[in-house]
């Protein structure tokens, strides 16, 4: 997984409430547990029109200036609905790497972490903010992660909390197996000490 510390990208206002992971890769394309192969589905329902091919000119990923969007701004609780983790595969091979809304499901705020996104938690009041600045044309937006700020193209600047944790895997590019990998002294010792303890456990 690709660290991620600071990152400068267009970012793309989805305004929509309750965004679920159909919504964001709907199930007819759930035919591989590869983490690729999903970036042109991603919003299937609402990016192409009935064809399934034509790009629909109204829904805000096909408007001009946003074809490289790399940051997305939408709604409450983002990413509810089933499990899947295909929702944030397909937002982070299409080039999303962070997503910032007032609030997550819980999975797909988990999920984020594994695949290389930042999930960003702002208070209503300021993602009304900050789209204010977005609406008008495309605009780019400085992410921070050590700083844990946010700054606009215009110099408006914005605060997020997040866990320490998720934060260092993210700045030092693991996610929970790449981890876990990084304490295997500490697995092999104990795993040792276990034959010793309790040999019957180990054939």
């Amino acid at each position: 997984m690709e660290k991620f510390v600071t990152h400068d990208g267009v970012a793309l206002p989805l305004m929509r409430s309750h965004v679920n992971t159909d919504d964001i890769i709907p199930a007819r394309f759930l035919k591989s547990v590869r983490r690729t192969g999903f970036a042109d589905a991603l919003f299937a329902n609402w990016r192409y029109l009935e064809d399934g091919r034509t790009p629909d000119p109204g829904f805000p990923l096909n408007r001009p200036g946003y074809e490289g969007a790399s940051i997305l701004v939408s709604g409450e609780n983002f990413g509810c609905g089933s499990s899947r983790e295909h929702a944030p595969w397909a937002l982070r091979e299409y080039g999303f790497l962070c997503v910032i809304a007032p609030s997550f499901a819980d999975i797909f705020h988990g999920n984020c972490f594994n695949s290389g996104i930042v999930p960003i938690t702002l208070e209503p009041p300021e993602i009304e903010e900050l789209v204010g600045f977005l609406e008008d044309r495309p605009s780019s937006v400085h992410v921070d992660l050590p700083a844990q700020s946010l700054t606009t193209a215009g110099g408006h600047h914005f605060r997020f909390c997040i866990d320490p944790f998720r934060k260092q895997a993210l700045a030092k590019g693991l996610d929970n197996i790449g981890w876990t990998l990084g304490h295997q002294d500490q697995i092999s010792a104990y795993e040792q000490r276990r034959r010793q303890e309790a040999p019957w456990l180990f054939p």
